[in-house]
């Protein structure tokens, strides 16, 4: 029979691979094979010849230790994973171990970091039912497709995935569907050692629509379950399909079968219990050609049929169809001018900077989509339009609750969704929270943008709790990260702009503390550092600081100048930016021999780079009034200079 024959196939495909590399997950591939295969059999709509298609439905291995089968999937629906790929399973190439984002290989989201598939997936339903409220039309419905994605236990016990679940099931994502592979096992044992709960009470009452598939090694239980839920239209959709991990071999229902690859005699055997006689990596023509018949060439009908969609939609309706065109193309610097025209009259915090900059960029740009973790009167990262609901989702401001994890996932969500530029708001210290959606942006190179507010000890009296003293050196040591620290609105202005036509994701950190203005071109500010404020006698010592520590700086220039000392200050809002500048221009911001003193209100470790000269923190900060902590930590005008004459 075709269909087991298929299934089968998945199956030996990823445990061959697994085999061969001596080294992965065979339990879910072997269990999971039918959930996969019903998907992808009876409802995905996909075109790998067209694999950014806007219009695509998504799949997401949120278990991403199964990726073994995601990539014999994959192969088989004819995206570029050849045979020679599985081959090479866990080595360098196009199969690693856990899914890395490469929409040629159908690869939606780089997942296994257990619970951020799932988010990415809830952020993904968010975006396209923005999208779809945007864009259709009574007559013409352009948009209409569904984030599906794959799920385990382990998943479901991760704190980030029951924050996006939750906002996912308030704001009624119904085009939202998790599939969750039920075995009961995990890697430690069974799953009743650690989980007691009742899934169906807890998703219905997290507000999903919940079936269960009693058995999952029926693909025609699976396909009505989907069905069943896909009818329905006001909730997300969560189907729990009870299977049996490492299915058919010796070890299956056991934790041996999670993670430890089957042995060449465990497989001889699997392949007799399961009546498969092809060799490792032999996929029958039959096979090939099933998928061509019900996965490739539904795609292939879904792409026509959109593209027919899209040339009446022009017809009809052309300026939203030029609408759709600047969504989907990348954004230049010359795209964002119109920023040059805002102005600060007086000291501002750059928390108020950044919200003025989003709320231009908002006005200008109708596919900016944001907001905060329960705190957008105080980041000032709040979106237009009104709140993002189930009544209303031309909405762009999402109300993500205190669920800052979440909040980081989603926004990858919505920017690997395509179209839309995504932002999150936070305060800095709560970046530990979501350092690993951070970070995983930062593998993908996809430029979502993280607005953290509160950015120092500056903070004052919330305490050590909420200043931030080591979080900037850790988000600096992630690589493909644009972290940036403005001064001032001049700043701030052109690092909105490298954020947003940048591939890479940007973290802004940003003051509490009003600051003070000073001119400076945009591209000098965009080499990362650059002379603030030019030595008007034989230099003798140069302050670099970031962020809030230039105002101090500045001021410390002043006196130190009326004392006959030459100063120069240099402010580096971009220090990683700064550091990959040419000798040459470094030298003519740091002249060689000079001497130099860093300030920045946070861990000293990065500023070892220039100088070991550094006004920064060694310990936790202290709760009292914000300017009264930087005195006591050193970081006022007067503390400044006192340093510097000990240097000197």
């Amino acid at each position: 029979m075709i269909q087991e024959k298929a299934i089968n196939t998945l199956r030996f495909l990823g445990v061959d691979a697994i085999e061969k590399a001596n080294s992965g997950h065979p339990g879910i591939v072997l269990g999971a094979a039918p959930i996969i295969y019903t998907l992808f059999k009876d409802f995905i709509n996909i075109d790998a010849r067209y694999p950014s298609w806007y219009n695509r439905d998504r799949f997401i291995l949120s278990a991403g230790h199964g990726s073994a089968l995601l990539y014999a999937i994959n192969h088989l629906v004819g995206y570029d994973i050849k045979v020679e790929d599985l081959q090479q399973f866990r080595t360098f190439g196009h199969t690693p171990g856990h899914p890395e984002y490469d929409l040629k290989r159908g690869i939606e989201t780089t997942s296994g970091p257990l619970g951020q598939g799932v988010s990415n997936a809830v952020g993904m339903a968010l975006a396209s039912t923005h999208v779809q409220a945007r864009f259709n039309k009574e007559d013409i419905t352009l948009f209409n497709n569904y984030i599906y994605t794959l799920v385990g236990d382990g998943d479901l016990q991760e704190g980030v995935a029951l924050e996006s679940l939750s906002l996912a099931g308030h704001l009624k994502l119904n085009n939202l569907v998790i599939l969750f592979d039920s075995n009961d096992i995990q890697l430690d044992g069974e799953v009743k050692y650690t989980f007691s709960e009742d899934t169906k009470k807890k998703m219905e009452a997290l507000g999903f629509y919940y079936i269960k598939v009693l058995d999952g090694m029926n693909p025609e239980a699976i396909k009505k379950a989907i069905k069943k839920g896909q009818r329905q239209q006001d909730k997300p959709i969560f189907i729990e399909i009870k299977t049996e991990i490492g299915f058919g071999s010796d070890v299956s229902g056991t934790s041996s079968a999670h993670g430890k690859p089957l042995s060449k005699d465990q497989i001889t055997q699997l392949r007799k219990t399961l009546n498969y006689t092809y060799a490792p990596f032999e996929v029958d023509h039959d096979v090939y050609a099933f998928f061509h018949k019900h996965t490739i060439l539904r795609g292939r009908r879904a792409y026509r049929t959109y593209q027919q969609k899209l040339n009446t939609y022009k017809a009809l309706h052309q300026e939203d169809f030029a609408l759709l065109e600047t969504y989907l193309k990348p954004l230049h610097r010359n795209d964002l001018s119109f920023l040059d025209a805002l102005t600060a009259s007086k000291d501002e915090a750059t928390r108020v900077s950044s919200g003025k900059v989003l709320d231009l960029l908002s006005k200008q740009l109708p596919n900016m989509i944001g907001g905060s973790a329960d705190l957008s009167s105080s980041t000032k990262a709040k979106g237009l339009d009104g709140h993002f609901m189930p009544d209303h989702r031309l909405g762009r401001n999402i109300n993500f609750g205190v669920r800052e994890h979440a909040m980081g996932a989603i926004i990858n969500g919505i920017t690997l969704y395509g179209g839309l530029h995504a932002f999150g708001g936070a305060f800095f210290v709560f970046s530990d929270y979501m350092k690993p959606s951070i970070r995983l942006s930062a593998i993908m190179n996809i430029p979502s943008i993280f607005v953290m507010t509160h950015d120092s000890i500056g903070v004052g009296e919330d305490g050590p709790t909420h200043q931030p003293v080591e979080q900037l050196t850790g988000l600096r040591a992630i690589p493909n990260l644009n972290v940036f620290r403005p001064a001032n609105l001049n700043e701030t202005k052109a690092y909105y702009k490298k954020a947003l036509t940048s591939k890479t994701p940007s973290v802004f950190v940003l003051s509490r503390q009003d600051l003070k203005q000073f001119d400076a071109t945009e591209n000098d500010i965009l080499k990362g550092g650059y002379i603030a404020s030019k030595e008007t006698s034989p230099l003798q010592i140069v302050l670099v600081a970031t962020g809030s520590e230039v105002t101090p700086s500045l001021e410390a220039k002043t006196q130190l100048e009326a004392e006959g000392i030459g100063c120069r200050v240099v402010s580096v809002p971009h220090l990683e930016g700064f550091l990959k500048q040419n000798q040459t221009y470094i030298q003519s911001v740091l002249p060689k021999n000079s001497k130099i003193v860093a300030i920045e209100a946070g861990s000293k470790m990065p500023w070892y780079q220039l100088t070991k000269d550094i006004i920064g923190m060694d310990t936790f900060g202290e709760s009292a009034d914000g300017d009264l902590v930087m005195e006591h930590f050193g970081f006022d005008a007067l503390s400044i200079v006192h340093f510097v004459k000990n240097v000197l």
